[in-house]
């Protein structure tokens, strides 16, 4: 989009792609939740998305980029779990921290952004169409 000034459109579609990030990092975490592994290094840490804010100088518009997804650096829970086929010689096994109303609140949150976004493109195309009438 090198030179051209963004569009509504161009700034919905960030805008619905970095939710949509947001949704499937939430998901896959939700996913992983309760997973157990042998040792800490090995349980699953959760991952979030990282946004940038990007300026438009053309039009002095910001929208957001997705700048990547990592894994976050809390810690894995020990359990207590002899009977565990994964149970290290003191009967521990490593748990997901994977917090699941956290991950639920990520996910409505991600998707009512989403449809906000929805609803702007639909008023803009609706404004335009009635524009368009007018003439």
């Amino acid at each position: 989009m090198a030179g051209q000034p963004f569009t509504i459109f161009d700034l919905a579609q960030r805008g619905m792609s970095a939710q949509l990030v947001r949704m499937n990092a939430a998901a896959s975490n939700l996913a992983n939740a309760g997973t157990v592994s042998a040792s800490e290094a090995e349980a699953y840490k959760p991952i979030r998305a990282v946004f940038a804010e990007s300026l438009d100088q053309a039009s002095g518009l910001a929208t957001v980029q997705v700048q990547g997804v990592v894994r976050e650096q809390a810690a894995a829970v020990r359990e207590h779990n002899p009977d565990h086929p994964l149970a290290d010689e003191n009967g521990d096994v490593w748990a997901a921290p994977v917090d699941e109303n956290a991950e639920m609140v990520e996910m409505l949150e991600a998707s009512r952004q989403y449809q906000n976004l929805v609803e702007a493109l639909s008023t803009a195309k609706q404004l335009m169409l009635d524009t368009m009438r007018l003439k």
